[in-house]
């Protein structure tokens, strides 16, 4: 009686033999290349070390770059909120960001001055306005006995800044509506006027002299340190903005700041506030305002298109400092395939595939590129720590760059080490194994 073959049992070189998964022979695949890429990386730490500078050094510069630029955006607008107020609108005779020459004598010659009666009027007629506060100021000397602090900011407000304005107090109190109600010569000092004139004596309730009229002082501003360009802040002098007119002229020019009472009603407030100036200045529909508003969001807007304009400049340079690193590490990369032809025809002549050796030598690039990206973040992070603790200025690295560095470094490592790879994948191991 004949059998088929088929019906013997198992037979030796089919169903005896078990096949692996090929997802799994992959993640194989992939770790025997990184095991063997980081024994070789380890083998030679200088030359790797050497090899990841150039990607270190743009690494920490993008990094850096973007952490300072995050950094200054915050800083600006914190600065200006702090100043300014937040949901705040300027009103002015002529007040706008980036004007030319042409367009601020055309603003001379159509603008009409703002006046005290103008505040007024939105104080009375306004019901979306949370606080209402002049905006005055000018240079003056404050002396005290022989003691003179020069051109001390003198700004004329009311009650009302504290709404608009974060105003923190060291001591004292802040000017209220009866000092402004009944014109009082008193007066809140910073830091600096207080160091000069009084030094260690206790300055509340004590004089100075503006210019020739007493003051009392009632209030020290808490310090405030310098600004951006290294400019002290502290050498402010607030007084009742009735007693500034009083000693400066009743008739002067004047600006004059509004807050809404949330984000949501801010555009509610600047459409009511633009219709009673219009109104009070007579103005028919079709004639454009005599006058100017400017809102902080329009000050924040012009800085953030200002920074997106320096970092437009800074990414080209930083490009450059990359590809040279990519460069490098193709350079390198050239010399390890050359120096390791004998291993490669060995392990060739063992039966590795051509695609293992692809996979090796583009894992090594790739992990000597992405170990350059994160010790890059790592000094970036030095740099940031370094610079906030020197300056005024912070500095955020975001996950968002911390991301870019790596994922773009190893892509680096990956496109740098394409042609090595596959001059090593060509190589003939007969040929590989004679150079030994």
């Amino acid at each position: 009686m004949s059998m088929h073959p088929s019906d013997s049992g198992p037979q030796p070189g089919l169903s005896g033999v078990r096949k692996i998964h090929p997802k799994r022979q992959a993640w194989a695949s992939l770790w025997e290349a990184s095991r063997i890429s980081l024994d070789s990386i380890w083998a030679h730490k200088l030359r790797s070390f050497l090899t990841l500078l150039g990607i270190i050094i743009g690494v920490a510069s993008v990094v850096s770059v973007g952490a300072a630029i995050e950094g200054l955006r915050s800083y600006v607008n914190d600065s200006l909120e702090g100043a300014l107020g937040s949901n705040t609108i300027i009103v002015a005779r002529f007040v706008g960001i980036n004007l030319s020459y042409e367009d601020y004598m055309e603003m001379l010659r159509k603008h009409k001055p703002i006046r005290l009666e103008d505040m007024q009027a939105v104080q009375e007629l306004c019901g979306d306005c949370e606080a209402i506060t002049p905006s005055m100021s000018r240079n003056d000397d404050a002396k005290r006995g022989s003691r003179i602090f020069e051109q001390a900011s003198i700004i004329g407000v009311n009650e009302d800044l504290l709404k608009i304005e974060k105003v923190d107090l060291e001591a004292g109190r802040f000017i209220a509506a009866s000092d402004v109600m009944r014109a009082l010569p008193i007066a809140v000092i910073g830091t600096d006027i207080r160091d000069e004139l009084f030094g260690s004596v206790d300055a509340i309730g004590k004089t100075i002299r503006i210019g020739g009229d007493t003051f009392t002082v009632v209030g020290i501003e808490a310090k405030k340190g310098s600004n951006l360009i290294g400019s002290s802040t502290d050498n402010s002098i607030y007084i009742p903005y009735t007693a500034y007119m009083k000693k400066y002229g009743t008739r002067q020019e004047i600006a004059f700041r509004v807050k809404s009472p949330s984000q949501g009603t801010f555009f509610y407030t600047r459409d009511e506030v633009r219709q009673i100036l219009r109104a009070r200045h007579k103005l028919r529909p079709n004639q454009d305002d005599d006058f100017s508003l400017l809102a902080l969001t329009d000050i924040q807007q012009e800085i953030d298109r200002a920074i997106a304009v320096i970092t437009v400049i800074i990414i080209p340079v930083i490009a450059i400092s990359m590809i040279i690193a990519a460069i490098v590490v193709m350079n390198i990369m050239l010399v390890i395939v050359t120096e390791r032809t004998a291993e490669i025809g060995m392990r060739k002549a063992l039966g590795a595939r051509r695609n293992d050796i692809l996979l090796q030598f583009l894992v090594e690039s790739a992990i000597l590129a992405m170990a350059g990206g994160v010790l890059g973040v790592l000094i970036a992070y030095l740099v940031s720590f370094v610079v906030v603790a020197s300056t005024p200025v912070p500095m955020f690295i975001t996950l968002s760059y911390i991301v870019f560095a790596v994922l773009s470094s190893g892509g680096i490592g990956v496109i740098s080490g394409l042609y090595p790879a596959f001059k090593a994948s060509k190589l003939d191991p007969i040929v590989a194994l004679m150079r030994e």
